[in-house]
């Protein structure tokens, strides 16, 4: 029988938004129950076993509310005629009143698909006299029940510690830094990232692995001790997380990205999905977490890890709290990057100054990512030698972190190539270019955005952009674009620098064509930037056939000592 309710059956194959394993979501389009008079979608609770319902008024948050009680009824009564048993239900609203979200774990795939498919047969039955309606559900139920079981999910188990990372901004940076001291530790590392899978530091596959097929990648290699998996949002919604715990979870930070994306429309709603990470997390390990932003810290109250905090604030309530409880933290204390107890004397490991990812102590994201690193390295049990030595051999340059805050000098003038796909990655490119420019000199940026960005947060960017720099153009991501007109999209980045008086933003087909425009208008003691994903290794080529060296920590640090006096 052909179903009219049914938007989407998607198979979770681990932790998910609704479920710390392995679930079934399907998304409901429920127009006909949400439109028809009260009284009809009554009867239909009624005839369902629903008795004392309020449907409220038709198309309403109240009509919503009913609905969701009458699919959590339906799904509960199937999986008894089917003979599942008790079955966890979750049923969520969606933005759109019409449609709701169920999910509920399985074991067996084809049968858990086959009450997918039976619950929105039910749910197509609405408006059916009691009799029939009575008999599509126990028809659906056999069917589910003579349903072939299938395969279990392939959610993997771990035989190697695993550190998962996830957040916003940062998590590419902080999962090298992570397998940088795993190495410095002896240890055989494999991780896997947006930027591909590695192993032992070479690149072994390319593309986007920040989901389950990453992890299950790197776990698949014979002979790692180690395994560093970078944790999407995306992954997460699509497919689930793809193994069944970590040993240690780290969250960098929650701020508005991908937001109008897979349901997801708010930021609290986005750090709940990223919440999974902490969820899955062993008891005996540690759930590593930003106390200096509120909606990472909370995550820890959800996990059953210990927590480890970090903040930039040796005094941040967020350390006094988690102290308390019994969990650790690292935090900056007059200069150090120090580990603290409540039980002993505060542990100094090396000043911010001689981890180059800091740039001197310039950057304070690079910072907050070199604290989470060393937290996930001890929470492992790494020896502190390691986690010293690898944050400080670990470099800003292409070598070590390819795309992110790469600088480097040419003609007298600082050229930085960075990923900043967000508001929050561009506000920290822009107080890196500040903090490296010779006094006299210009700021000049290429901005540039994915396609699927929501307007407002590209909006945003062209103000910020042009409110600090002295010369924006746009350099598109063709490859990146998801069907977006670019001409569309600079409409849309001129809107925010209108905003702030700048009318003159060039456009250009690509990021190598925008930086050499910038790189012809540079004069001696300027920053240019690029805000760079899809020509990453084209400009690293380009500027080093042009004469470009990429910048030393000693190198780096003069630039900061000279922008400051």
């Amino acid at each position: 029988m052909s179903t009219t309710s049914l938007v989407e059956l998607r198979v979770l194959d681990g932790a998910n938004l609704y479920f710390s394993r392995a679930a079934i979501k399907l998304t409901l389009d429920l127009t006909a129950l949400m439109d028809a008079p009260a009284p009809e979608a009554k009867a239909f609770a009624s005839a369902l076993g629903l008795g004392s319902t309020r449907p409220g008024g038709i198309g309403s948050g109240f009509r919503q509310r009913f609905a969701i009680r009458v699919v959590g009824h339906v799904v509960r009564r199937l999986a008894r005629e089917s003979g599942i048993g008790r079955l966890g239900v979750r049923v969520r609203p969606e933005s759109d009143v019409r449609r709701v979200v169920v999910a509920y774990p399985w074991v067996h795939e084809d049968r858990a698909k086959a009450l997918g498919s039976a619950i929105a047969e039910v749910l197509d039955a609405f408006g059916r006299p009691d009799e029939e309606l009575a008999q599509v559900i126990t028809t659906a139920g056999e069917r589910v029940r003579d349903e072939p079981p299938g395969n279990p999910p392939p959610t993997l188990r771990p035989k190697i510690p695993v550190v998962a990372i996830t957040g916003t901004n940062g998590k590419t940076t902080t999962s090298r830094m992570i397998a940088h001291i795993g190495r410095a530790a002896g240890l055989h590392v494999g991780w896997s990232s947006t930027d591909g899978v590695y192993v032992d530091g070479e690149l072994v596959k390319y593309g986007d692995y920040s989901g389950p097929s990453g992890a299950g990648t790197v776990l698949a290699h014979p002979g790692l001790q180690l395994a560093v998996t970078e944790t999407a949002r995306g992954g997460i919604l699509r497919r689930g997380i793809g193994v069944a715990w970590n040993d240690v979870s780290v969250v960098t930070n929650i701020s508005a990205d991908h937001l109008g994306l897979g349901g997801i429309d708010t930021v609290d709603q986005l750090a709940e999905v990223k919440a999974v990470v902490t969820k899955i997390t062993r008891p005996r390990g540690w759930c590593v977490v930003n106390g200096d932003d509120p909606r990472t810290f909370a995550m820890r109250l959800g996990s059953p890890a210990k927590c480890w905090v970090f903040s930039r604030d040796a005094d941040s309530p967020s350390i006094r709290t988690v102290l308390d409880e019994g969990g650790r933290a690292t935090t900056v204390l007059d200069g150090w990057i120090t580990v603290l107890s409540g039980s002993d004397d505060p542990t100094p490991l090396l000043k911010v100054v001689d981890v180059p990812m800091t740039l001197a102590g310039l950057s304070r994201f690079n910072v907050e990512n070199a604290l989470a690193a060393a937290s996930a390295a001890l929470g492992l049990g790494l020896p502190k030698t390691a986690v010293v030595e690898g944050l400080s051999s670990f470099r800003p340059g292409p070598e070590h972190n390819p795309g992110r805050m790469n600088m480097y000098s040419v003609r007298d003038f600082t050229v930085v190539i960075d990923l900043a796909h967000n508001e929050a990655g561009l506000e920290a490119l822009l107080e890196i270019m500040n903090g490296v420019r010779a006094p006299g000199g210009r700021l000049l940026l290429a901005l540039g955005s994915p396609g699927d960005r929501a307007d407002d947060m590209v909006t945003a960017m062209g103000e910020m952009g042009a409110r600090v720099a002295d010369r924006v153009v746009i350099g598109h991501k063709g490859d990146y674009l998801r069907g977006r007109d670019p001409r569309e999209l600079d409409e849309v980045f001129r809107i925010g620098t209108r905003s702030v008086g700048v009318e003159d933003v060039p456009s250009f087909p690509s990021e190598l064509e925008a930086a050499n425009f910038l790189f012809d208008e540079a004069k001696a003691g300027d920053v240019v930037a690029v805000m760079a994903l899809q020509d990453r290794a084209s400009l690293d080529a380009w500027l080093r056939a042009e004469g470009a060296t990429v910048d030393s920590p000693e190198t780096l640090k003069s630039k900061v000592e000279r922008a400051q006096h």
